[in-house]
C-alpha cells in the first residue's frame, strides 16, 4: 500500500519516478510496517493476558494504538512536507522523496488501519481451523492405534 500511495502522488504532481523516490518507498515500508506489528502486537498480548476472542483484542488494540500511529505518521508527514515543497538550492533533487513520503504515509496509513485487523482476523479464524483439523488428525490416529 505503500509503492501504491507513492506511486499516486507521483503521478499526481507530475514527478518522474527516481532512485530518491524508491528510496522513500522504502522508507515508507518500514514505518507502515512497524506501525502494522505493534497494532498486531498489542493484539496478541491482549488476546493472551486476557482472554479476549480475537475481535475484541484488535478492536481494542487499533484504538489503544490509533493515536501513536497518527503522531507518528503526521511527524513523518511534516517532516517530509519542506522536501515536498522543492524549497532551497538542490531541492528539485529532494522532491521526489518528499511527495513519496506524504503521499504513501496518507494513503497507506488509512489503508493499514482498516485491513490490518481484517487480516488478523481471517488469520485467527484460519489459525482456529487449522487447529480443529490437526485435533481431528490426532483424534483418528489415537483411535486407530488402540485397535
Amino acid at each position: 500500500s505503500a509503492g501504491i500511495g507513492a506511486t499516486l502522488a507521483l503521478l499526481l504532481f507530475g514527478t518522474p519516478f527516481s532512485v530518491i523516490a524508491l528510496i522513500g518507498i522504502i522508507l515508507l515500508i518500514g514505518i507502515v510496517k512497524k506501525n502494522a506489528i505493534m497494532m498486531i502486537d498489542v493484539a496478541i498480548m491482549t488476546q493472551r493476558e486476557q482472554h479476549l476472542e480475537a475481535k475484541q483484542a484488535i478492536h481494542d488494540a487499533a484504538v489503544l494504538r490509533f493515536r501513536p500511529i497518527m503522531m507518528t505518521t503526521a511527524a513523518a508527514v511534516f517532516g517530509a512536507l519542506p522536501l515536498a515543497l522543492n524549497i532551497g538550492q538542490g531541492a528539485s533533487l529532494r522532491q521526489p522523496l518528499g511527495i513519496t513520503v506524504m503521499g504513501g504515509l496518507l494513503f497507506s496509513q488509512v489503508f493499514t488501519l482498516y485491513t490490518t485487523p481484517v487480516i488478523y482476523l481471517y488469520l485467527d479464524r484460519l489459525r482456529m481451523r487449522l487447529r480443529r483439523w490437526a485435533d481431528g488428525l490426532s483424534w483418528r490416529k489415537n483411535l486407530g492405534a488402540k485397535t
